[in-house]
């Protein structure tokens, strides 16, 4: 029990973090990352932790205006904040516009794990933080939609 316990506790320590705005677009920005579309023009900056290894992470996506996102899933659930711009979110198989709510800056949204959902921009780009507890993945309802193998 004790080894569970260290092992829980483990999991549960992060870093001490304190970014201003400033500090965080300063950040290094990579490609779309582990946990993101695999969308050419997505830039992922890891803000906390490692989204490929267990335990907590946030990352920040900067998606392009104009850019859909096909069906997908992750293993794990997560939660986001659309910080700028209108992301526009819907849950199902298909990538649709008519299923998607429109979220301004400051919604709230999550990403249940195995729950397929999809999203666009439209004539904005978009910041989205995501937060959830690794490792994550990305999985193509349908794999002729993964941007990833093309």
């Amino acid at each position: 029990m004790a080894v569970a316990l260290a092992g829980v506790a483990q999991a549960a320590a992060i870093d001490q973090i304190r970014l201003t705005p400033v500090e965080i677009t300063a950040k290094e920005a990579g490609g779309a990352g582990v946990g993101t579309s695999g969308v050419v023009g997505v830039r992922t900056t890891v803000l906390l932790g490692d989204p490929t290894k267990p335990g907590l992470y946030t990352i920040r996506l900067s998606i392009p205006a104009n850019t859909k996102i096909q069906a997908h899933t992750h293993r794990d659930n997560r939660s986001a904040i659309v910080m700028s711009g209108t992301w526009y979110f819907g849950y199902g198989s298909v990538a649709n516009g008519k299923g998607t709510k429109p979220l301004p800056p400051g919604s709230v949204y999550s990403e249940p794990g195995g729950v397929a959902h999809f999203a666009l921009t439209r004539a904005e780009p978009v910041v989205v933080y995501i937060t959830g507890f690794g490792p994550t993945d990305t999985v193509y309802l349908n794999a002729e939609n993964d941007p990833r193998s093309k």
